[in-house]
């Protein structure tokens, strides 16, 4: 049956407007359309690792708000949990407001909201095992980032933090963490170091790991990712696809990696259904709207997706 994947992060609703290119400082731009989905790192991980098959718990806090209400039912919709979301009147619900262009970049302001409002105690109170997999990331209050580390590793569970977005205060947790996730900018700012190219990923993951996390894994978009263990390395390419709209790409990278780690996979065979679950991602509109499937991996690999 495999573990559960925990996941003690952040909701939010995205707001979603398409136009040619990103707005300059001042600049007003025409958008080509306008969507409202669910969002928020914590949500969107969550989502992934429950459409991969995994038995899934979230963490976190809504507002007695609209947006909250109809977050708590999509992520219901998903299978997902929900026993440890709180609602909260003290903030509004999290919201991300989300501008892509037509190469499908995208540039993005986030309001926190009541994910500042997920305290240590509630990642304290989780109900863990062996074999289960605690996610979390930086969308919530640093001292609960610790707190859910700090308990996977009481539980023998496995901790794996995607380092988003940055603080340079996280550095101080790699020691709590048995997998890193970080993509190129994030691994620099870690290190100290100008930005990654591809080739120097490798050096980099190990010298994270000289920092204390027990595996890392780099994302590096379309050139796929580099993963760093204790007695073995590998650099595994991302198939081509046609990018519509990276939001959400790490997201399903992340929870990917978590239903295969709870599953029994591999670090290496969980990795390369990560980066074909990213792959796909890019290729459809929204966050969690693009989070593929289970079988749509699988079909994926099957066609040769992980060469």
């Amino acid at each position: 049956m495999g573990g559960r994947v925990v996941v003690v992060g952040s909701v939010n609703t995205d707001l979603v407007a398409r136009t040619r290119v990103l707005p300059r400082p001042g600049e007003t731009v025409s958008g080509a359309s306008f969507m409202v989905a669910g969002g928020g790192k914590g949500a969107n991980a969550a989502v992934a690792a429950a459409r991969q098959g995994a038995a899934v718990a979230l963490v976190a806090c809504l507002g007695d708000d609209d947006f909250g209400a109809a977050r708590l039912a999509d992520l219901a919709r998903e299978g997902i949990d929900l026993a440890g979301v709180r609602r909260s009147s003290v903030a509004s619900s999290g919201v991300a407001l989300i501008v892509v262009d037509e190469r499908g970049q995208n540039s993005i302001v986030v309001v926190p909201g009541t994910n500042g409002l997920v305290t240590p105690p509630m990642a304290e109170e989780v109900t863990l095992a062996p074999g289960d997999v605690m996610l979390t990331q930086l969308e919530v209050p640093l001292p609960t980032v610790e707190a859910a580390l700090r308990r996977a590793h009481a539980a023998r569970a496995v901790a794996v933090l995607n380092v988003a977005p940055y603080q340079p205060a996280v550095a101080g947790l790699l020691p709590l963490v048995d997998v890193l996730i970080v993509n190129e900018l994030e691994a620099a700012d870690l290190l100290g170091a100008p930005p990654l190219t591809p080739e120097r990923a490798p050096d980099a993951a190990a010298a994270l790991r000289t920092r204390g996390a027990g595996a890392v894994a780099i994302t590096l978009g379309g050139d796929g990712a580099v993963i760093a263990a204790a007695d073995w390395h590998d650099r595994l390419p991302a198939p081509a696809v046609t990018v519509v709209d990276t939001t959400g790409a790490g997201d399903a990278f992340t929870g990917t990696l978590a239903a295969g780690l709870a599953a029994g996979l591999h670090l290496r065979d969980a990795a390369v259904r990560a980066i074909a679950s990213g792959s796909l991602a890019v290729t459809r509109a929204g966050a969690q709207p693009s989070l593929p499937t289970r079988a749509e991996v699988d079909a994926l690999l099957a066609a040769g997706g992980d060469h």
